[in-house]
């Protein structure tokens, strides 16, 4: 099995959006491998199929003053925060090369951060049974909202690294209420070089998966001509 690993730095989610779309037709009619896109955003406010728009607790007007834009999208899950400094996946898979199980494909990509946390930097974490993500301790560390079509997935995960953790208090997470968020550079207590994490992720993603990748940069996309095309 063989997945392209395409690192896209900072873009905006509505461009990722009609990227992730590009790459899901693309996807449906077996033209390119599995896909994982690794990217940041600028500061968002997404709403999943099944938001509730009272777990947003800032008003417009503080989201504006916070630069913060917003979106309702077709992901499954709740309300949730991207932001610079935190590692977003964006899967675009084909469940048939993985056994056509959706709950299996959901643990696998709980793995990949259990795994690197322990095995990167010593920290203990674990997936929750009852909300998917990763756990460290009692505090969310990794979110995980997914579309599925005709078996072909969309969106995927958000890792916090250096994410700025006060934006969270302007929304309920994921709609759980009375749990906390925190980040890798949180519970280290420094800030890391972004760039190497999402490298660490690359590296686990492919153990994880039993997969060969192959990690490319942004003109990844220029050369599928995909990017800022109508």
């Amino acid at each position: 099995m063989s997945i392209d690993i395409i690192q896209l730095g900072m873009i905006d989610y509505d461009e990722s959006l009609n990227l992730q779309k590009r790459l899901f037709d693309l996807k449906q009619a077996k033209l390119v491998n599995d896909i994982l896109l690794l990217l940041e955003h600028p500061p968002v406010i997404t709403f999943g199929r099944r938001a509730n728009v009272n777990n947003v607790l800032a008003t417009r007007q503080q989201l504006e003053t916070a630069g913060i834009k917003t979106y309702f999208t077709d992901r499954g899950g709740d309300v949730t925060y991207h932001g610079p400094g935190q590692i977003i996946g964006y899967t675009i898979f084909d469940l048939d090369n993985h056994e056509k199980d959706i709950r299996a494909f959901v643990r696998k990509l709980e793995s990949v951060f259990v795994q690197l946390l322990d095995s990167r930097y010593k920290i203990s974490a674990s997936s929750n049974a009852s909300y998917p993500g990763v756990w460290v301790q009692d505090e969310k560390i990794l979110s995980i909202g997914l579309s599925i079509k005709h078996y072909i997935t969309m969106h995927g995960f958000a890792f916090n690294v250096n994410t700025n953790l006060d934006h969270f208090s302007l929304i309920v997470p994921c709609g759980i209420k009375g749990k906390k968020v925190t980040s890798l550079s949180r519970q280290l207590g420094y800030t890391l070089d972004l760039s190497i994490v999402a490298e660490q992720t690359a590296q686990e993603f492919c153990k994880v998966f039993d997969a060969e990748c192959i990690v490319y940069g942004k003109n990844r996309i220029s050369e599928m001509n995909l990017l800022n095309t109508s």
